[in-house]
């Protein structure tokens, strides 16, 4: 990552968190729907980071989100676990000649159909994980469920639309 790529992450990064600390924090869909936008952040990460930075960078931000929202490390937890799964995930889901060193898994470069077997499944992990912490012990395991895919359906499409609004299109040669 040089130094040019590495700016417009922590910039990235910034805008994601401020969007999601102050206009979403209080926001639920029918009460099931919660939106992490900030996970477009570590999920637009170029393919070829280590595994170690990647686990160091999800936990910081992480750990941001959680000092602004009260919640003693859940959303730490869950974006180190969705950023371990990363690596596996994205072996499974290579395409036949494999990843280019120039990609980043944003919508752009990679096509909307695979963004979605990218980071449905990842934001999926992320807010089971989120939501079962969260919830522990109230046996609510269906609840669970429903605010983990409504959350992620919900997260997708609003990074969908981010990227589809923001991200700078490829230009062929």
């Amino acid at each position: 990552m040089n130094s040019r790529n590495l700016i417009s992450f922590i910039f990235l990064v910034l805008i994601l968190g401020l969007v999601q600390i102050l206009f979403l924090k209080n926001l639920a869909l029918f009460g099931v729907a919660f939106c992490f936008v900030y996970l477009v952040g570590i999920q637009s990460l170029p393919l070829q980071i280590k595994h170690v930075p990647l686990l160091f960078i999800s936990f910081g931000i992480g750990l941001l989100i959680d000092i602004f929202y009260d919640t003693l490390g859940l959303n730490a937890l869950a974006a180190t676990f969705m950023a371990f799964l990363r690596p596996y995930w994205l072996k499974i889901i290579k395409p036949n000649g494999g990843y280019d060193d120039s990609n980043r898994p944003t919508i752009q470069e990679m096509g909307i159909g695979w963004f979605m077997s990218y980071s449905l499944p990842l934001t999926f992990a992320f807010s089971l994980l989120f939501f079962t912490a969260d919830q522990w012990g109230t046996g609510a395991f269906l609840g669970i469920l429903n605010k983990s895919l409504f959350s992620s359906i919900f997260t997708v499409l609003l990074a969908i639309i981010v990227q589809l609004l923001f991200f700078k299109r490829r230009r062929g040669i």
